[in-house]
């Protein structure tokens, strides 16, 4: 049985640890904390993130980094954006020269406007041919209760991107290769924004006019930004676009419209930080995006106002009216 290290015990590194195992893998799950890997190992389950879910025989747990890592020929990771870098400084020195490196996340990195492939490579060293990205329409609780669901491998060495499709695919996980990184990286960091902008439509008591708008004009923004840098834009037409952006604009499940409704219901973001232990990846990358936006000269109103909104500069509220005003334009401009 192949060997997989998955850095990040957390829902979606949990939820992704039982795809893996339901695919034929071995697999290695790294906590954080020593005491949620004692509890996995003990109990059979993620009580902290994915209680009532009965993890496969094949997944065991360690606080140990190295023991993680060890002959691993493919590693996960499923941790925050935000703090990525800093704990893979820590882990590189124990990831095989040889491994596949793969990530679920979907964040771009505050400062550096780095994507998290982009990461991975200046921490590691690794080439293209041994960095991947997996993305989609992957709510972690509907993955860990073997709800069919599919999903995007990318590699820019279209053989490392098979290798990868063949090691997760099981029975209700069913996931297409691509080369695009790009892509599939900014589809599912730019739906975060979007996201939290439905979100907060909601929380606003806005109806299905005013969200299925703004997941419309996000998609446009997002391919906009995506294409100007080189992405193929038949990606934010697929599962890591399009797919990715319906499912967390559409579900209660979904930690940035849940955020983002908060937001609408006129809480801060430092009070809705305070009442919840699980990240949303947007309220970070927005600035990043619209950072990324500016640069590259798109016009991205939905990351600049989402951005203004999650940093204190503008109510929700007013977030809709300013959007409203903007200046008319054919759709397609």
């Amino acid at each position: 049985m192949s060997k997989v290290a998955v850095f990040g015990a957390g829902s979606w590194g949990t939820a992704f640890s039982v795809v893996l195992a339901d695919g034929g893998n071995d697999v290695t799950l790294w906590a954080r904390r020593e005491e949620v890997a004692a509890a996995i190992n003990e109990t059979g389950e993620n009580g902290d993130y994915l209680p009532g879910i009965e993890l496969p025989p094949a997944i065991t747990a360690t606080h140990d980094v190295e023991k993680a890592a060890h002959d691993a020929d493919v590693v996960v990771f499923a941790t925050p954006s935000q703090t990525f870098r800093a704990n893979l400084t820590d882990w590189a020195p124990y990831l095989s020269n040889d491994a596949v490196l793969v990530s679920l996340m979907k964040g771009v990195e505050l400062g550096t406007l780095n994507r998290m492939s982009e990461v991975i490579a200046q921490e590691t060293g690794a080439g293209p041919d041994r960095v991947a990205v997996i993305s989609g329409p992957n709510l972690a609780k509907e993955i860990a209760r073997r709800e069919p669901a599919a999903s995007v491998v990318a590699c820019a060495d279209e053989d490392v991107a098979k290798m990868l499709q063949d090691r997760v695919h099981s029975p209700a996980f069913r996931p297409y290769t691509s080369v695009d990184v790009l892509g599939c990286e900014l589809g599912g960091a730019y739906k975060n924004v979007v996201g939290l902008a439905v979100g907060m439509a909601v929380g606003l008591g806005f109806g299905d006019n005013t969200t299925a708008s703004v997941i419309t004009r996000g998609l446009a923004e997002t391919a906009r930004l995506a294409t100007k840098l080189g992405a193929n834009p038949l990606t934010l037409m697929g599962l890591a676009g399009l797919g990715d952006l319906v499912a967390t604009c559409s579900s209660p499940l979904s930690r940035n419209r849940t955020f983002g409704e908060k937001l609408g219901q006129g809480l801060t973001t430092d009070e809705i930080v305070a009442s919840t232990r699980q990240v949303a990846e947007g309220a970070k990358s927005c600035a990043s995006l619209r950072e990324l936006a500016e640069r590259t000269g798109v016009d991205a109103p939905v990351a600049q106002y989402v951005d203004d909104v999650v940093n204190g500069r503008l109510t929700a509220n007013d977030m809709m009216g300013e959007i409203l005003r903007r200046e008319t334009k054919a759709e397609n401009a």
